[in-house]
């Protein structure tokens, strides 16, 4: 039903017009076994006027019937274009509703998002399948009522038509079912064929020599989902032979039945034979719209609706507003976390003060947490246990999209916009996207004048060699924009620098952070004005030394924290892994 709801909403007046041109357009294709019967009869009494009617009745059916069908036809499409930007605007909506990322990140969500995009696509036929059925169960009603005016007992041949019916309601569920089951196949077979086809992975694909590897996986792949499909489809399709066999069988004894069975005129022979192979078309057509119907609206609106429970119930309900500055500082309070659908805690018992104003960095092997604990105070995820304070605060009680207007970042795992350069970069704050000295500003702070540059266009340049116009860009160079990009707020509350540089060399980034680090804290000595904290992680102990607080990770905890200096007095981990990575540079 929600898609069904969305696509009322979208076009009511639309969606009436279109009901109504279906019905009128079944109803004249429907009568033209009346008009045979009538033709027949005419003929052999001799009677030229029902000859002269029935003739009239069939040129007029004909030519209404592919009028109202061109007419119908057409304004369904246009329905249908209308409902189909409804329908994605909403799944968009939706999916963008969602305060965390967990849909976009667990592999049985996947599943259930993969298959409900691809059936975004068809749940626009929804109300065209709909139209059409109504249409169809029309013609059929009509076609039963002619064949009871010759014997009641005619109407025996819609029972006749129950197994085919009841196969064809069965035969989405039990393939729909077979396809979700395959879904992480499909979706394997899709990143793999991306993989071999796709610009980005082409040279280690080629290096590797992989490409011959990529496509048997694949088929593997496509196979392990198609082998479960082609059984559950072959399996139904034989149980809808055995349906049509029976009504078969049926059609045939209603022939014989007329024939010999009453006193029926030739016209009503001929009609019994016109209005049954109708039927059985009409039936074919009717079963096989209700098939594609009950697929599509039991289970594509369950996806739909199964994706407005999930978005509502993880609907938050904090409304505090996010703090105007930060006078105390970030508390973690025993933060534990694991991410949703495993029990592996990838954060364990944080204690952790990150004090307003100052520079953080955060340190350790890959995996141990760091990028975790980032999404965490980005408020991507909730922490499992614990809880992170703003100035005495609970950060679940601040809304979601209140706290992000306060943080600005850079990742490394960061996207690229493909867009002009300036809104490539202006996207990191919307409300001054198009504000030309905002996004300078930004480029400046990120040291990517070189890049901007070198472009064609400068800020106007398409970036993008598929675009039209559009120019290749390093990765450096994309990466230098995404660090523009996170600089584009003036006062954020949080700035995360998540590995945003790891393209760069260590002196480039080195520098940029020095610099930026002086400005998050207002100029040499100063402070930030707001109290903002600067939260940087990197795998270069060169970059974090300027830190004013280092937190070293290992193992998903928290085993040292101080300055510099502190850590290396200590002696600890810190100290042993700063002293391995300086004398690599030595």
């Amino acid at each position: 039903m929600a898609g069904a709801e969305a696509g009322y909403a979208a076009e009511p007046t639309l969606l009436a017009v279109a009901f109504a041109l279906s019905l009128l357009a079944a109803l004249p294709d429907a009568l033209m076994a009346l008009w045979l019967k009538f033709l027949a009869d005419g003929l052999l009494d001799n009677a030229p006027t029902l000859v002269a009617v029935a003739a009239g009745g069939l040129a007029v059916s004909a030519a209404l019937t592919w009028v109202l069908r061109v007419v119908s036809d057409r304004t369904q499409r246009r329905f249908r274009d209308r409902v189909t930007i409804a329908l994605e605007s909403h799944v968009a909506e939706l999916q963008a509703s969602v305060a965390t990322v967990e849909h976009h990140e667990r592999p049985d969500y996947l599943d259930r998002l993969s298959i409900l995009r691809d059936q975004v696509f068809v749940l626009d036929h929804m109300y065209m399948s709909l139209f059409t059925t109504c249409g169809w169960v029309l013609r059929l009603g009509v076609t039963i009522v002619l064949l009871v005016s010759v014997h009641p007992a005619l109407a025996l041949l819609a029972v006749f038509a129950l197994p085919t019916v009841l196969t064809s309601t069965w035969r989405p569920a039990v393939e729909r079912a077979a396809e979700e089951a395959g879904a992480q196949s499909q979706r394997l077979a899709r990143h793999l064929f991306d993989t071999a086809t796709t610009a980005p992975p082409g040279k280690e694909v080629r290096v590797a020599g992989i490409g011959r590897r990529l496509v048997e996986d694949r088929r593997r792949a496509w196979e392990g989902w198609y082998g479960r499909v082609a059984a559950a489809r072959w399996t139904s399709a034989a149980w809808h032979t055995a349906g049509w066999a029976v009504f078969g069988a049926g059609f045939v004894g209603a022939v014989v039945f007329v024939a010999y069975g009453i006193e029926a005129t030739p016209g009503e022979v001929l009609l019994v034979l016109a209005a049954g192979s109708r039927l059985s078309a009409y039936i074919g057509a009717t079963v096989g719209e209700i098939g594609f119907l009950r697929g599509i609206w039991m289970d594509g609106s369950r996806r739909m609706a199964w994706l407005e429970d999930y978005a509502a119930a993880k609907t938050e309900h904090a409304t505090l507003p996010a703090p105007a500055a930060i006078g105390e500082g970030i508390v973690l309070e025993n933060v534990s976390f694991a991410y949703p659908g495993t029990t592996a805690q990838v954060l364990k018992d944080i204690d952790l003060g990150l004090p307003a104003g100052s520079v953080v960095a955060l340190v350790g092997e890959n995996g141990a947490g760091k990028t975790t604990l980032v999404k965490l105070l980005c408020r991507m995820y909730e922490p499992t246990h614990g809880r992170i304070l703003v100035d005495g605060t609970d950060l679940a009680r601040v809304a979601a999209p209140a706290w992000r207007d306060r943080l600005a970042g850079a990742f490394q795992d960061f996207y690229r916009f493909e867009f002009h350069a300036r809104r490539t970069v202006g996207v990191g704050d919307p409300a001054r996207m198009d504000e030309r000295p905002a996004v300078e500003t930004a480029v400046g702070r990120a040291g990517a004048e070189d890049v901007v540059a070198a472009l064609t266009d400068g800020l106007e340049t398409q970036l993008g060699p598929t675009w039209p116009d559009g120019v290749e860009v390093s990765f450096g160079q994309w990466q230098k924009l995404s660090l523009a990009r996170g600089f584009m707020r003036d006062e954020p509350l949080l700035l995360v620098l998540d590995e945003p540089t790891a393209a760069l060399d260590a002196e480039t980034e080195h520098a940029l952070f020095e610099r930026y680090a002086s400005t998050a804290r207002g100029g040499a000595g100063g402070e930030a004005p707001n109290g903002r904290i600067t939260l940087l992680v990197s795998h270069r102990f060169s970059t974090v030394r300027m830190a004013d607080l280092i937190v070293v990770m290992d193992g998903a905890r928290i085993v040292e924290v101080g300055a510099h200096d502190d850590l290396m007095a200590a002696g600890g981990q810190y100290a042993e892994l700063y002293e391995i990575q300086a004398a690599a540079y030595r």
